[in-house]
């Protein structure tokens, strides 16, 4: 059962991400402190810099020789559930559409795991939940944080190498002739859009390549593999200097958030009718996936609990500071985010108890 000691820990877990939201708001909202050129270096310091540090650091501890290999695959086909429900209900413009898969798969499978997650589903459930916890967390960094910079990079370099359609000029004397340009129109744009295919893939690639969230997950994953295989330990030095830098990592996202509210004219940027529905996608789509996931590859008990209860914590601030970076759909992550650690815990509590029945 969960003691008052318990639910104080995770209250004083979640306090100082608003503290750090707050002092942002206030510094642009009313001292003016920064400029919107400011506000968006500090965004793109955290996504460059402070998050790619922490995801190392993160990745780094975990034994990548001790994975719970049901409760990995269970957590991969919640979110491939999701990109398929997403592609299926979302049919607006191709640019459009990649927007809200994007968003919905943000707000439907990648949870608040590192700060409110670990302390909170410890108390639920033990020591070994805090285990199973950060598997979670390395498999978000290693392929769903990656994945989700590829998909706006995409995003993005498609928008920008979009190809007018040709237009035909000149009279057609026969419809043979007609005919004859028709084929040769098609054969031209199939090799037009290969090309333009395979050309914007490279141009993707190249950009994830060079991330350093790309070289950050990888480094780290190389040296876990290392450190628990050997028991190499990384030298004092690296090693302080890299949690100097990624310890204020999840604090500098939340400030960034908090220039960003500074910078609409209201708190709930997206309006309150988005609001209840990313609230509805994270706390019910979210763990309703995860279940059918769960149960569809047979875990049981414990790790199943542990499971559904991670996949209805609120919304986690990376994908918040990618959206802002790549400007798709910002004011409903960072919605979700701060309404979502508001109402985390008695939802969370809500299931724990269902859970127990």
């Amino acid at each position: 059962m969960i003691s008052l000691a318990d639910v104080y820990h995770v209250v004083a877990a979640t306090v100082p991400l608003y503290v750090a939201m707050m002092l942002a708001y206030i510094s642009v909202k009313w001292c003016r402190l920064f400029t919107p050129d400011q506000c968006a270096g500090i965004n793109k310091f955290v996504a460059k810099f402070s998050i790619p540090l922490l995801s190392f650091q993160v990745i780094s501890a975990n034994n990548p020789y001790k994975m719970n290999i049901r409760l990995i695959l269970s957590d991969f086909l919640q979110k491939l559930l999701a990109i398929l429900v997403l592609a299926a209900v979302t049919r607006i413009s191709s640019r459009g559409r990649m927007n809200w898969i994007i968003t919905g798969l943000s707000l439907s499978t990648l949870p608040n795991t590192l700060i409110l997650g670990i302390p909170l589903l410890k108390a639920m459930y033990g020591v070994g939940a805090e285990t199973l916890l950060s598997q979670i967390v390395v498999l978000q960094s290693i392929i769903w944080y990656n994945l989700l910079l590829f998909m706006f990079e995409l995003n993005a370099t498609r928008a920008a190498s979009a190809i007018p359609p040709s237009e035909i000029t000149g009279d057609v004397e026969d419809s043979q002739e007609m005919q004859t340009k028709e084929r040769e129109e098609e054969l031209q744009t199939g090799r037009s859009t290969k090309f333009s295919t395979l050309l914007i893939l490279l141009t993707v690639g190249r950009k994830l390549v060079g991330n350093p969230n790309f070289h950050a997950t990888l480094v780290g994953l190389i040296w876990a593999s290392i450190h628990f295989r050997w028991g190499v330990k990384m030298p004092e030095i690296v090693d302080k200097s890299i949690t100097i830098l990624s310890t204020g990592g999840l604090g500098m996202a939340m400030f960034s958030l908090g220039l960003f509210m500074a910078s609409r004219t209201s708190i709930i940027a997206c309006g309150f009718r988005m609001a209840a529905m990313a609230l509805v996608i994270k706390f019910l789509a979210g763990p309703a996936l995860m279940a059918a996931s769960s149960s569809a590859l047979g875990l049981r008990g414990t790790v199943f609990r542990v499971a559904l209860v991670q996949a209805a914590l609120p919304q986690g601030i990376v994908p918040f500071v990618f959206a802002k970076e790549y400007n798709v759909h910002p004011e409903i992550l960072s919605t979700a985010v701060i309404t979502g650690l508001l109402i985390a815990l008695p939802i969370a509590l809500l299931y724990y108890f269902l859970l127990a029945l």
